[in-house]
């Protein structure tokens, strides 16, 4: 599914943040990636969510080599991948149930195939009582929520979480790793990017760990 091979990256002319990134993600694995801040653990979803280019390596995604894919297929890529960003990007116009129900409305799927799939999960993420707010009246807890609905909506091939369960409460914590594993069974293949060392604990999931922009397993 995804393939790193000697992978560096470096921002301009500064130091490389990344350095010599070999790992394979097999379709349908569950991962959690740990490593200190600084570590460069957003660089590397970066690179996996094709939002930047390495400075040097190969890395293959879905059978693609990106040193060899264009612009304008990167799109189409893309929308195979869910991502938890840290910093959410709800769109502010948007009630928190347009916020996860766009990528299905972006595919062509009509409201009516999907209103009960989205209902149904914004009550698993104890949003069911907000589905009608705004992200300005939202909590950042409930933010990081409508965000990680949105990124599994549409059952993507894969999903990248940048600390998920950040501004949540254990519980809800535990509710969705839960989440993430039904979605693996699903098939989609998983890497979560935490601090939360009880989460990967619970979960007993094969772990990557970035140190000094060097990775190991």
């Amino acid at each position: 599914m995804i393939r790193f091979e000697n992978v560096g990256l470096r921002y301009g002319l500064g130091p490389e943040v990344l350095r010599d990134i070999s790992f394979h993600l097999e379709p349908g694995g569950f991962h959690f990636l740990t490593g200190p801040s600084g570590a460069g653990k957003t660089s590397l979803l970066k690179l996996m969510f094709l939002a930047l280019r390495p400075s040097r390596g190969l890395i293959t995604m879905f059978g693609n080599d990106l040193a060899t894919t264009s612009r304008q297929q990167l799109p189409a890529l893309r929308r195979r991948i869910g991502v938890v960003f840290q910093e959410f990007r709800l769109l502010d116009h948007l009630t928190t149930f347009d916020n996860v129900a766009l990528p299905l409305r972006i595919a062509g799927h009509d409201m009516a195939d999907y209103k009960d799939d989205v209902i149904e999960l914004l009550q698993w993420v104890g949003l069911g009582e907000r589905m009608h707010a705004t992200p300005a009246t939202l909590s950042g807890g409930e933010k990081q929520r409508a965000a990680i609905a949105r990124a599994v909506v549409a059952r993507p091939d894969v999903l990248l979480a940048d600390e998920p369960t950040g501004n949540v409460d254990p519980e809800m914590g535990m509710r969705l790793l839960r989440l993430f594993e039904e979605l693996n069974r699903f098939g989609t293949t998983v890497l979560i990017a935490t601090h939360d060392h009880a989460l990967v604990e619970r979960s007993g999931a094969p772990v990557l760990h970035l140190a000094k922009g060097e990775l190991t397993q």
